[in-house]
């Protein structure tokens, strides 16, 4: 197995390369289509990579990456699983290609809000809406004794 290359891109400008000795790999039996190829093949790939523990990121693109992928997490653990193709080395590309992209997209930072104001005629027209709202409910109540 070789070496996963992050291309550069934002939140890593070098890009990355994550030794092949930090992901873990595991195949299964993949369900769907095959015939009687799909019962004797193990085909279906996981690849893992442990986020806490890997040397290919810095202490902010760890921290990122943790909390941008914490849905996704077992613990520190990011893990593809890839059953797409019958052929289990397709099925390896592809579960590489698919964590590649995914680090990828936790390291982009985010980008900061920039304040803005509300524009006059917004703010024109929710006074008018809540004028309207105020005259509806003012007509729906009781009339008082006179």
């Amino acid at each position: 197995m070789d070496h996963l290359r992050i291309v550069p891109g934002p939140g890593a400008p070098g890009g990355l390369t994550i030794q092949a000795s930090e992901l873990t790999e595991q195949f299964s039996r993949s369900s769907g289509p095959g015939g009687q190829h799909v019962n004797t093949t193990d085909s279906r790939v996981q690849l893992s990579l442990d986020l806490a523990t890997t040397t290919a990121l810095s202490e902010s693109q760890r921290e990122r990456a943790l909390r941008a992928l914490a849905p996704r997490l077992s613990g520190t653990v990011l893990t593809v699983s890839v059953e797409d193709h019958r052929s289990q080395q397709r099925n390896r590309v592809t579960a590489r290609e698919r964590l590649a992209e995914l680090l990828r997209e936790a390291l982009i930072p985010p980008v900061p809000r920039r304040a803005t104001k509300p524009t006059h005629g917004s703010q024109r027209r929710r006074l008018e809406h809540k004028k309207q709202r105020s005259e509806i409910k003012r007509q729906r109540r009781r009339p008082r004794d006179q």
